[in-house]
This record gives structure tokens, sequence and C-alpha cells, in this order.
């Protein structure tokens, strides 16, 4: 049964939670498991006991497993609920006290979600409240006490190893989530530093190329000299990127020696999904422009893991490809019309935050962007991006 973490569900906390039911179809499920079991349970014994069925009872056991259906949002009222419940029942047919399996799913319930203090009181209630209706004149009451005392402790113990289950797991999925953000951000030093020797290098040819001419043609060292500013502008800003990546405890690996992609290969990529055999479509909306090299790099990236995804979880689908060009940014959407549910373009996990998804929102951010991913109204899933750019590099041709 999945539940929240102890002390995650408060009594009533939700109540105004407005217009979706307070239970879910599991829920449903194990109430109606329950009621089946219990009635299951108490016809057979009355048939035993009484050699008749009462109807009376039949109607108390079935309504005694109805609170189950928000055991979860309400676990200490469910419980005692379904005590309540119970101790009608055994004042209205003459059958020896039952723990019955809705009782023990409501002491489940609140073993999982309450402080030891509150569930051992609740096993004391559960124990001691059913014997205030009637003693068994065949059975003596030590005996039920016991019985019914270790019923109690064997549903806390489970409650309890599922708790502590749960929680590794939860532990296990964040640590794998921030070394999958780790790896990523060591790709994104990688890919920015080769992107800062590109600047340096140039500075340098510009450089001495104005030194050259300086003397001989001031024209020719004046526009290496403009030249030598942007590229300086541009190198700053790549290294301020590249620190920020450094300081979130990764140290960058050696650099890869060949050139970086940009937004002039989506045609590329589009051609090689193409091939792999998924149908995709470049659009490229007004009129395009340089963009800086992490910028580009960025949009080739999303666009890739994008269709790789799409291709592993929306097969048999068609991608679309958007590429806008901005006054003050660039977009870049990719969109498929995939049947396969919470797969698609970068649905990389059932929760929408697979690896892919990570890496992509890590670049977004990286260059003060956004990146929005999910399911479309009409079918397939939808990845969009954009990343802002600064007034001189919106205005670069």
């Amino acid at each position: 049964m999945a539940s929240t973490p102890r002390g995650a569900v408060t009594e009533g906390a939700r109540q105004g939670g407005g217009r979706t039911p307070p239970w879910t179809r599991n829920d449903v499920l194990v109430t109606a498991g329950a009621a089946v079991v219990d009635l299951f349970g108490f016809t057979l014994n009355s048939q035993l006991d009484l050699g008749y069925i009462p109807v009376a009872g039949c109607l108390l056991s079935a309504l005694a497993t109805l609170p189950l259906l928000v055991r979860r949002r309400f676990p200490l009222s469910t419980l005692v609920t379904v005590l309540l419940l119970g101790l009608a029942l055994d004042l209205t047919v003459p059958m020896p006290p039952h723990f019955s399996l809705s009782l023990g799913l409501s002491l489940y319930t609140v073993a999982r979600h309450r402080s030891p203090r509150v569930t051992a009181a609740s096993v004391l209630a559960c124990v001691v409240l059913p014997m205030a209706s009637r003693v068994s004149e065949s059975e003596p009451p030590v005996l039920y006490l016991v019985s019914t005392g270790v019923a109690g402790i064997v549903v806390v113990v489970a409650a309890t190893v599922m708790s502590h289950w749960q929680r590794d797991i939860e532990t296990n999925r964040r640590l794998m989530a921030d070394r999958a953000v780790a790896a990523e951000r060591r790709r994104i030093a990688r890919e920015l530093h080769d992107i800062v020797a590109h600047h340096i290098t140039t500075m340098q040819l510009m450089s001495g190329g104005a030194r050259a001419n300086l003397a001989r043609d001031p024209e020719v060292a004046r526009e290496a000299l403009i030249t030598l500013e942007g590229a300086g502008r541009m190198a700053l800003r790549e290294m301020r990127q590249l620190l920020d990546v450094l300081r979130a405890g990764d140290e960058a690996e050696e650099e890869p020696t060949e050139p970086q992609p940009g937004e002039g290969d989506l045609e590329r990529i589009v051609a090689a999904s193409r091939r792999a055999g998924l149908p995709t479509g470049l659009e490229v909306r007004g009129e395009p422009r340089p963009l800086p090299p992490s910028v580009g790099l960025a949009v080739f990236r999303i666009v890739q893991e994008a269709l790789t995804n799409t291709r592993k979880h929306a097969g048999g689908a068609t991608a679309s490809v958007v590429l806008c060009y901005e006054p003050d940014g660039v977009a870049v959407t990719v969109t498929d019309d995939g049947t396969g549910g919470e797969g698609g373009a970068g649905a990389a996990a059932a929760d929408g935050s697979g690896y892919g998804l990570v890496g992509m929102r890590e670049r977004a951010v990286l260059l003060g962007g956004t990146l929005t991913a999910g399911p479309q109204d009409t079918g397939g899933y939808r990845v969009a991006a954009r990343l802002p750019l600064t007034a001189d590099e919106g205005a670069l041709r």
C-alpha cells in the first residue's frame, strides 16, 4: 500500500482540497477487498457459531470497511470509526471478539503516519476496546488479549518495515538523480571549456593581427579590435557560466577536441532522426542569425535529447521541431503525437523527472532560460525551452 512518510498526513489537513475525491483507485480496491474478506469471515463464523447469518451483522461488517477509503488522509479518525463500528457489531451479534482486516488496515495506516506514542495507544485501544462489549464465555479473556495483542504488534512491525523500506528507496532515488545532475554538469562544463578556449584563441589571433596592421592599415586594425572586443565579452560571459558549473562541486574532465555543435546543426540531427525511423520535421521561424555558442549548443542538445527520448518512449510517432528566433531570445519546441502515455519527447521516467529532462533543464537554467515538458491535451508529448539573449547578442548578425 502506497503512503506518504510519517508525519506527512495531518488529520483533516486537506479537507478543502477541492473537487477531486479524497480517495484514489487503490483506496477503493483496498476497501472492496477488505469488505469481501471481512464479510466472508463473518458469514463463516456466524454459520459455525450461530447456525445462521445475521443480516444486521453483515451490514455492520461491510459498513466498518467504508472508512478505509480515507484512511491515508484521516488515519486516526478512520481507526476510531472502525473501532466504534466493530464495537457496534460485537454488541449486535453474539460472537466472540475478533481482529478484522479493516481494523488491521486502519492500525497499519496509523503506524505509517503517526508517532510511536500514538501508535502504541492505538494498539492498546484495538486490544482493550472490543472487550468492553462482551467477554466470550467459551474463551478465556487472557487468550483473546494475547492473540489480539500479537496481531496488533505484527501489524505495527509490518508498517515500520515498510516505512524504512520506502525511505531507503526515496533516498536511493534522490542519490541517482543527484548523480545524473552531477554528470550532466560535468558534461556542460567540458563543452563550455571548449567554447571558452575557442574564444580565447580567437582573441589571441585578433590581437596579433591588430598589432601587425596597426601602422600599415589602421582600418584593418580597427576591425580586428572590434572583433576582439566582442570575443572578449563573449568569453567573459562563457567563463562565468563555466565557473557557475564548477562551483556546484564538480570538476571538469578533459575537454573534447571536436567542434561543438550549434543551431546550424539542427538539420543534421533531424535528418539522423528520420534515418532512425522517426518522421521528423523542422521549422524555423523569425530571422535566422548567429547565436552565442553556448546558446546554440544548448538548443542542439535539447533537441537531440528530446528526439532521442521520442524514439525510445513514443514508438510509431511523428515529431516536429520548431526553432523560433525572437528579438530578445530564442525558443525551441519539440513535440510528438505518440500514444505512449507518459513517454514521449522528454519523458525518460513516468513522473516526468527522467535524467534526460534533468540535463535539458540544467542547460536552460544555466543560461537563464526556462524549460517545460509534459503530455499534451491532444495526445503526445511536448518539450519547450526559451533561452534569453542580451542586447549585444540579440543584435548579433
